[in-house]
C-alpha cells in the first residue's frame, strides 16, 4: 500500500505547501534488503561507562564502522553514547556536551542508541540520573527529524557483552519505524546471549512457529524469519488452508490449519511441533482479530471472540508448549500486542482488553521461565494493511500523521522487530514490551 500524502510531499507543489504552511513531511525510510550492510555509514562512539571500551568490538563484530572521534565535514549514521558513567544530575550535562555538536552532522535516516543502567537495579542519586535518560530520549527522537530514531537501552551489570544484537537491530534499517523506545538487557532472566555463528542468518537452523501466517503481518513475520535462516511452521484457520500452504510451500516451512480457540488445539500444535521438527525456537503469537463497537452496544459475542483469539489462545498454547517442553532451550516466545492495549481506542474496548493482556502475560511469564526461554511483546501502532485501507479517510490520515514520522508503517517493520527477539543473541532481552509506533504523539 502506498502513502499517497508522501507522495504529495515530494513533488514541486507538494514540498511548497509543506514549507509554507508547516505541514508534515514524512521521508520515505530506509528499510533492510537482504545482503546488504547493517549500517551504510560510520557510527560516532561516546562516553565513558561500563560498556564506552567495548563498543568498537560489539560494533566490529556485525560490520558496522565505527570512530570515537568525529570530523567537522563529516556525515555520521548514527551515534552511540555510553550512559552507564553517569552517577547524578550535574552528570546529565555529558548528553548535551556529546549530542549537541554532532546532530548537524547525520544523515537521512540516522540512528541513535543511549546506553544505562536499569535505574530499578541502582540507588540514590545514580537512580535519578539513568531515569533522566527516558525523557531525553524520546524528547530527541520527537526532534531528531529526517527519519531518524532514538532508543534507550538499559544494559544490567554483566549482561555488556550481551548487546550485540540489539545494537544490530536498533543501528539499523531493520529498526526503521521503531523510536522512543526503552530496552532492558539483562534485568531479567539471564544476562548472558548464546553465540551467533553468522549475523546475516541468526535463525539458521531454528524452528518458528507463526500463528495467523497467511496474510498481512504475519505473512511478513513468516517471510523475515525465512530470510533469517528459520524454518517456519504457518498456523491459520481452515479458510485460510490455500493461501498458509502456498507460502510456506514458497518458504520450504510447514504448516498446520486449525482454529487456535478450539478445545484441542494447544494439544494438536505441541503434537505436531515435536513429532515433525522436535520442538521449536520461536513461537510467535500473531493471529488477531477486532470486533469493533462502543460498548454500550457491544453485545457478547463480540467481547468473548476477540478475548479468545487475542489473549485466551496464545495463553493456553504458550503454556501447553512449556508444560510439555515442546519450547527448545533458549527459546523465545513473542505475543503480538497494539497500541491500543497501551493508549486505548474508541469502539475497541474489546480488542485494547486483549492487547494489554498480552504485556500482563508478558509480565506474567517473564520471572517464572526457565531453561533461558525469554518472551517480549511488539505494540503496533497504525501499520498500512489492507484492514487499515479500508478505514474511513481521515480517520486514516490521523493515524498515520500523529507519530514523530508522520507516517504508517509496514508490516515488514513488525517483523523485523519480532526476528530480533527470535535471535539467540537476544537470549539476555526478557520481560520487554516494544512499540512499533514511529513513536506516536500520544500514549507512546
Amino acid at each position: 500500500m502506498s502513502d499517497k500524502y508522501q507522495s504529495f510531499t515530494q513533488s514541486p507543489i507538494g514540498k511548497l505547501l509543506v514549507k509554507n504552511l508547516g505541514l508534515p513531511a514524512p521521508m520515505k525510510l530506509d528499510r533492510y534488503v537482504a545482503g546488504a550492510p547493517l549500517v551504510d555509514g560510520t557510527v560516532v562512539t561516546g562516553g565513558t561507562g561500563r560498556l564506552a571500551e567495548s563498543l568498537p568490538g560489539l560494533l566490529d563484530l556485525l560490520g558496522i564502522s565505527s570512530t570515537d572521534v568525529a570530523t567537522d565535514g563529516e556525515k555520521y549514521k548514527g551515534l552511540v553514547f555510553d550512559a552507564t558513567g553517569l552517577t547524578g544530575a550535574a552528570d546529565l550535562v555529558a548528553l548535551r556536551n556529546f549530542f549537541t555538536p554532532l546532530l548537524r552532522s547525520l544523515k537521512k535516516c540516522p540512528r541513535v542508541v543511549v546506553l544505562g543502567t536499569p535505574p530499578e537495579l541502582v540507588e540514590g542519586s545514580e537512580r535519578v540520573a539513568q531515569r533522566a535518560l527516558e525523557g531525553f530520549t524520546r524528547s530527541l527522537g520527537k526532534e531528531l527529524g529526517k527519519g531518524g530514531t532514538v532508543q534507550l537501552v538499559y544494559v544490567a551489570k554483566g549482561a555488556e557483552a550481551a548487546v550485540t544484537s540489539t545494537l544490530g537491530f536498533l543501528l539499523s534499517p531493520k529498526s526503521a519505524y521503531v523510536s522512543g523506545q526503552v530496552v532492558r538487557i539483562g534485568a531479567t532472566g539471564s544476562t548472558k546471549a548464546a553465540e551467533v555463528a553468522d549475523w546475516t542468518q541468526p535463525l539458521a537452523g531454528k524452528v518458528a512457529l507463526v500463528t495467523g501466517a497467511s496474510r498481512g503481518i504475519g505473512e511478513q513475520i513468516a517471510r523475515v524469519l525465512h530470510r533469517d535462516g528459520a524454518t517456519v511452521v504457518g498456523v491459520d484457520v481452515p479458510q485460510a488452508a490455500s493461501e498458509l500452504q502456498a507460502l510456506m510451500k514458497e518458504l520450504d516451512g510447514d504448516w498446520l490449519t486449525l482454529d487456535i480457540t478450539a478445545k484441542d488445539a494447544p494439544q494438536r500444535i505441541a503434537h505436531h511441533l515435536k513429532e515433525k521438527h522436535g520442538g521449536v525456537d520461536a513461537v510467535v503469537h500473531n493471529a488477531g482479530i477486532t470486533r469493533d463497537k462502543k460498548l454500550a452496544n457491544m453485545g457478547e459475542d463480540r467481547w468473548d471472540s476477540v478475548i479468545a483469539v487475542n489473549l485466551t489462545a496464545p495463553e493456553k498454547i504458550t503454556r501447553e508448549l512449556l508444560a510439555q517442553k515442546v519450547i527448545n532451550k533458549g527459546g523465545s516466545i513473542i505475543g503480538v500486542a497494539s497500541i491500543a492495549g497501551i493508549a486505548g481506542n474508541v469502539g475497541q474496548t474489546n480488542y485494547a482488553a486483549s492487547k494489554a493482556g498480552v504485556i500482563g502475560f508478558v509480565d506474567s511469564l517473564k520471572d517464572e521461565l526457565k531453561d533461558g526461554i525469554t518472551i517480549n511483546a511488539v505494540a503496533p501502532g497504525f501499520i498500512i494493511t489492507q484492514m487499515t485501507a479500508a478505514v474511513p479517510f481521515a480517520t486514516r490520515e490521523v493515524g498515520q500523521r500523529l507519530n514523530a514520522m508522520s507516517q504508517g508503517g509496514l508490516p515488514v517493520d513488525v517483523a523485523e522487530t519480532i526476528s530480533w527477539y527470535a535471535s539467540p543473541g537476544s537470549t539476555a532481552v526478557n520481560g520487554n514490551v516494544v512499540r512499533v509506533c514511529g513513536q506516536m504523539m500520544l500514549g507512546a
